[in-house]
């Protein structure tokens, strides 16, 4: 039944993509997000799903698009250096079968996001484009959301929509998509066209955000704590009583404390006693090994180099409960430290995993992109955000909220691994297609003459 059920929704999609070829990316975006071929038993996952959509998306562009509109930025010109830089790292790094592995999507989620803009020519489309990355992100947050306030959750614990532990179902990644796209859930019950800001969307926003924010007591993860506190930080920019907001934010904030899960608490703890704690240690460890590879081969060793590490350092014991899984027999009289030694530990930062897998070259592209998006979004934000044209209001709240997802995104990538994670390049290529349509516009704009009348083909309508 399943089967049936995902098979029959993405036909009806298909059917009506083939009408308006532009949902093949709706569809494409939908399915990298969602991933239905892993919630198959058979029907979906013995057919390379992604492939076809992504063939039928780039030929509906080709051959029925217009494409007088499209426009290819700097920011893509990046990517495509930087897919061209991965490729050569691939072949040429430290462990090149185990490079392949990861190539393997990586290549894929670039292609996407570099192609995405193209398509991205009108303001109907960009919303839909927003629309689909938050409602199939929802997907997963209300599953969790409501696993939560049913049992507590617990790390690695909460199951989502598939017993799977990779994409956006990794629990530390997941906690930060959710967080993200919170700012862009806003957006879309203020300023949507496609579902019009009535009672129902934003009693639906609401439940949305709460299940958002309940995924990173659900699955622990530490990520998740952090996006909170820099989503909280960012809105203290358009707040007009900074210290009342900090006041009352700090007060929900203790009076949540009492209805939280034991576990959670505890788990929460480790970020202040990180020297006893496992995990940290760990990852502090091996950034320590990355810089120091990276100084020693700085044009990066390849996808999945941090194989060859190995680490040494000192974990001091806490009497304290241990976190679960992580029990250790330490001498209850000795207070000094424990060597411990690992290897082949991942990098748990975005920034050390590009440091380590693509040099200081790759490093400084992967900031150039998002630091670009985040310094882009600031110009829109700033043009638009006294403009009197009626037509003109939803530009700078949608510039905020993008700009606002992407500083999470790079907050949160400090503690884990997601350089090249899918979703977050739609939300570079998202930001893409809004610069270069506000482009477009205003270079029309200036091309108006003076008896008002537009040339034939100008200023494109807004829809598929």
């Amino acid at each position: 039944m399943r089967d049936l059920i995902f098979v029959g929704y993405l036909l009806l999609l298909l059917l009506l993509a083939f009408k308006r070829p532009f949902i093949f990316t709706l569809i494409y975006a939908y399915i990298d997000i969602v991933a239905p071929q892993r919630l198959s038993y058979f029907m979906l996952n013995s057919i390379p799903l992604s492939l076809l959509v992504f063939a039928a998306a780039f030929l509906g562009y080709i051959i029925a698009d217009d494409k007088q509109d499209s426009r290819f930025s700097v920011r893509q010109g990046a990517m495509v250096i930087l897919l061209i830089y991965c490729g050569y790292t691939t072949f040429q790094g430290a462990l090149p079968e185990d490079a392949m592995e990861k190539w393997d999507w990586v290549w894929k989620a670039l292609v996407f996001a570099i192609f995405l803009p193209l398509t991205l020519r009108t303001k109907l489309r960009i919303e839909a484009l927003a629309l689909f990355m938050v409602l199939s992100a929802a997907t997963l947050i209300i599953t969790g959301g409501i696993k939560t306030l049913a049992s507590g959750g617990g790390y690695g614990a909460l199951v989502l929509l598939v017993n799977d532990n990779s994409g956006l179902y990794e629990g530390s990644i997941i906690s930060m998509v959710a967080i993200a796209i919170i700012p862009l859930m806003l957006w879309l019950s203020k300023h949507g066209t496609i579902f019009p800001p009535d009672w129902r969307v934003k009693y639906f926003t609401l439940a949305l955000v709460f299940a958002a924010l309940l995924i990173p007591i659900g699955t622990q993860a530490r990520t998740g704590l952090v996006c909170i506190a820099v989503l909280a930080l960012l809105q203290l920019r358009f707040v007009k009583y900074r210290f009342l907001y900090a006041g009352l934010a700090i007060a929900a904030g203790l009076l949540v404390i009492p209805f939280l899960p034991q576990s959670f608490s505890e788990r929460m703890g480790t970020i202040q006693n990180y020297k006893a704690d496992e995990s940290a240690s760990t990852r502090i460890a091996v950034w320590e090994w990355t810089i120091e590879y990276a100084n020693a081969n700085p044009m990066g060793g390849g996808f999945n180099v941090y194989r060859l590490n190995k680490l040494r350092y000192e974990l001091v014991p806490d009497k304290s409960e241990n976190e679960a899984g992580n029990e250790y027999e330490y001498d209850l009289e000795d207070t000094g430290p424990v060597e411990v030694t690992d290897e082949g530990r991942a990098f748990h930062s975005s920034y050390f995993e590009m440091l380590g897998e693509q040099g200081y070259p790759g490093l400084i592209l992967w900031l150039f992109i998002h630091l670009g998006g985040i310094w882009r979004m600031e110009v829109l934000y700033r043009r638009y955000r006294s403009s009197a044209k009626p037509g003109d209001t939803w530009v700078a709240p949608l510039a905020v909220a993008l700009q606002n997802a992407h500083i999470i995104y790079m907050a949160g990538s400090l503690f884990v691994g997601v350089a090249f994670q899918p979703f977050v390049y739609m939300l570079v290529a998202l930001q893409i297609g809004l610069d270069t349509y506000l482009g477009r516009r205003e270079k029309e704009a200036k091309a108006i003459p003076i008896g008002g009348r537009f040339p034939a083909g100008k200023l494109s309508a807004a829809r598929f």
